[in-house]
């Protein structure tokens, strides 16, 4: 009963708030933000009256802030067209009797058009450097909660049987892959945050603590995808960021050590725990030890077939039905995709295609116009959403609002572009 309370209480009060005080201090940006990193969580714990109740609390809120907001909008025609254009895929769109046509549709559509809608919210909209580390400790906090579930959910550890694959058990018993996408995303904030040394408990040393607990937990879940993409973003993160700071090769050779040591010391351990099956998982190996062919778990076999229903179908084959082409397939391959790269140019087509240029060269003008400390996060938010997308598609409304963080103009004060 709980969790539904909770669940409608995140959607209730941000509501109230954000009409009551006219968006004037980013009450959206920061519930979106909330909603955006506890989606997955709501799930976890069956908190959502819709399953997809998510994505929309998203949009509602961010439309919201954009109805009542004394901010005045600059709409970017791109991203109008983009949700216009999305929407002609349906016509194409064909399901096996017994299936349902809306459901289709929403599973497969529902996370792009949340990009759409979160694009035209955050569309060159200045947002100041406060606003930003607020609204990602917002998001944060959903993200603990889900942390500290993992953990009483977790059986003993001996008594799990660790092999080549994701794990469910120490996944809070939900997909290892979302979680893991959730997990990285916690790293990448609490990283973040470590870096531009801003508390978020107060004491650095207890923040330190969360990061390697979120890495340890992350390891644990087995799945690769959201560690790999924490880990690329945090780099570019850091990368530029240093650049900003103009950091002396000290300073950056012993931050480097540190968080080595502690890296090495986590894996170590983490190793020990499962009886050496993370190496084998992240070496591509299976449990005997044994080099996988395909240490993609099939998404490869899955992209080449959308490609070719790409090349054979250059109009698509409709939304969602490229699922069921696999079905209909000789070939052994899982039927879901997990690369909504894929998915786009497969069921949409040359228009899927011009789509996909379109969500990668706008945020890049963002990101050359910027100085070194707004491309730290552009590049961050951008590598985020475009490695998610590769190994778990858009099935909530993270990867969309995260793109969307991209393209923000940071100010230090109201209006005025933080200098170098």
């Amino acid at each position: 009963m709980f969790p539904k309370i909770y669940g409608l209480l995140c959607l209730i009060v941000p509501l109230v708030v954000i009409v009551y005080s006219n968006n004037k201090n980013e009450e959206a940006f920061l519930f979106a933000s909330y909603l955006a990193g506890g989606e997955i969580f709501l799930r976890m714990i069956q908190g959502t009256l819709l399953y997809e109740i998510g994505k929309y609390g998203v949009m509602l809120f961010l439309v919201l802030g954009i109805i009542f907001g004394p901010f005045k909008q600059r709409f970017s025609v791109h991203y109008l067209f983009y949700i216009l254009l999305l929407l002609l895929g349906i016509v194409f769109t064909q399901v096996p009797e017994g299936e349902s046509l809306r459901t289709n549709i929403v599973f497969n559509l529902s996370g792009p058009i949340v990009l759409g809608v979160c694009a035209l919210y955050f569309y060159y909209r200045p947002i100041s450097k406060q606003d930003l580390m607020d609204a990602l400790f917002f998001m944060l906090l959903p993200l603990f909660s889900m942390i500290t579930y993992m953990y009483f959910r977790t059986p003993d550890l001996k008594e799990i049987l660790f092999g080549g694959a994701a794990l469910a058990e120490t996944s809070g018993g939900f997909g290892p892959n979302q979680v893991a996408a959730a997990v990285g995303l916690g790293i990448l904030i609490i990283a973040i945050f470590l870096l531009l040394k801003e508390k978020l408990t107060g004491y650095v040393y207890l923040d330190a603590f969360f990061l390697i607990y979120f890495i340890y937990r992350g390891l644990l879940t087995f799945s690769r995808g959201g560690i790999f993409t924490a880990a690329i973003s945090l780099v570019f993160f850091a990368f530029f960021y240093i650049i900003y700071k103009k950091m002396s090769l000290q300073i950056i050779f012993k931050y480097v050590l540190i968080f080595g040591l502690f890296l090495v010391a986590i894996w170590v351990y983490t190793s020990n725990i499962t009886g050496g099956m993370l190496d084998n998982r992240y070496t591509g190996k299976n449990a005997a030890g044994i080099q996988k062919k395909d240490i993609t778990t099939g998404r490869v076999d899955i992209l080449a077939y959308q490609f070719t229903n790409f090349f054979e179908h250059p109009l698509g084959i409709g939304v969602g039905n490229g699922k069921y082409e696999r079905m209909k397939s000789q070939k052994r391959m899982t039927a879901a995709s997990h690369n909504e790269v894929g998915r786009l140019v497969e069921e949409h087509g040359i228009i899927g295609f011009v789509l996909l240029l379109l969500l990668l060269i706008v945020p890049l003008f963002n990101f050359f116009k910027g100085n070194n400390f707004q491309k730290a996060f552009i590049i961050a938010f951008y590598m985020m959403w475009f490695l998610t997308i590769n190994h778990s598609a858009m099935r909530v409304a993270l990867p969309g609002f995260i793109y969307a963080l991209s393209l923000i103009r940071i100010t230090d004060i109201e209006n005025e572009l933080i200098d170098e």
